[in-house]
């Protein structure tokens, strides 16, 4: 469901100008973690060859919530480069797989198939659960994980499809870290900018930007940059967590990519304060101030 949680009138003042001083940034995250009823993990970074801009509990394992629907997508394209046509498949499903959070599915009818490429766009921009669980029905759970290891995704795992209650029980959860996040939403941006395969080609690179363009839920990074800014973003949200991935101007001519993480909430209005101001103070570093 969409959103009307903002904060208004405080974006222009998070702005922020250059900071040099890592000790100083730090700080900064410091204060916006202890501020946020919850913890907070991020990673900022530019398309250089050269350690990120900021980080902050980058190594830490976090809920992965809907954010790991980009590498679901990711894997989608890798296996169309390995095989040929396979985003066009179908993929059939049923009205017993239906769940929550699947304003693209609930209208389908039982037994209808669908291309695999037909379900990516709504898995993304409206996070359908119920296309996000047929796609992983499809690939299959070791093949999702094993396009993040070739991403040098080292700490994420899919452990599970979306709103599985029993292997929620038993502690099978998805995760990952802001720094392998990071690492994915990188491969992606370096690829289409430079036009070189990364962890799949510059073409599909680019087409999975595209997709996260339509992204439909921009209460979380997007709300806190300037108006019509491009941001290709990738929502979550479980209960105590609320996170937000992003590469920010993909097709600028200073792309970055920021991921923002939290868990153990128990203030959603807190949580997006937090994620804006963040989001804020990298727009701050790489858009109003030369690096």
């Amino acid at each position: 469901m969409k959103r009307t949680v903002f904060l208004a009138g405080t974006v222009a003042a998070l702005i922020v100008p250059h900071i040099a001083n890592a000790a100083s940034l730090h700080t900064r995250l410091a204060a916006i973690d202890r501020d946020l009823p919850g913890t907070l993990g991020v990673e900022c970074r530019t398309l250089a060859d050269a350690p990120p801009v900021f980080s902050y509990n980058a190594g830490m394992p976090f809920p992965t919530a809907s954010t790991i629907k980009v590498l679901i997508m990711t894997t989608a394209f890798a296996q169309e480069e390995r095989h040929p046509g396979a985003l066009d498949e179908y993929v059939t499903t049923y009205r017993a797989e239906l769940i929550g959070g699947s304003p693209f599915m609930e209208d389908a009818s039982d037994g209808q198939r669908f291309r695999v490429r037909d379900l990516l766009v709504p898995m993304i921009q409206l996070s359908d659960n119920t296309a996000s669980n047929a796609l992983i029905g499809h690939f299959g759970v070791a093949a999702i994980n094993a396009t993040g290891k070739a991403a040098g995704m080292q700490h994420t795992r899919l452990a599970r499809k979306f709103l599985d209650y029993t292997a929620i029980v038993h502690h099978q959860d998805n995760v990952t870290t802001p720094a392998d996040m990071a690492q994915l939403l990188f491969q992606i941006a370096h690829g289409a900018r430079e036009e070189i395969p990364t962890i799949v080609s510059a073409r599909h690179c680019r087409r999975m930007i595209d997709i996260m363009l339509g992204q439909t839920d921009r209460d979380g990074i997007p709300a806190a940059l300037p108006p019509h800014t491009q941001i290709a973003n990738k929502t979550g949200e479980i209960d105590g967590v609320r996170n937000d991935i992003a590469i920010i101007e993909p097709f600028g001519e200073s792309p970055y990519v920021l991921a923002v993480y939290t868990k153990d909430v128990t203030d959603y209005n807190e949580a997006y304060r937090a994620i804006h101001r963040v989001a804020a103070l990298s727009y701050g570093m790489l858009k109003n101030s030369a690096l």
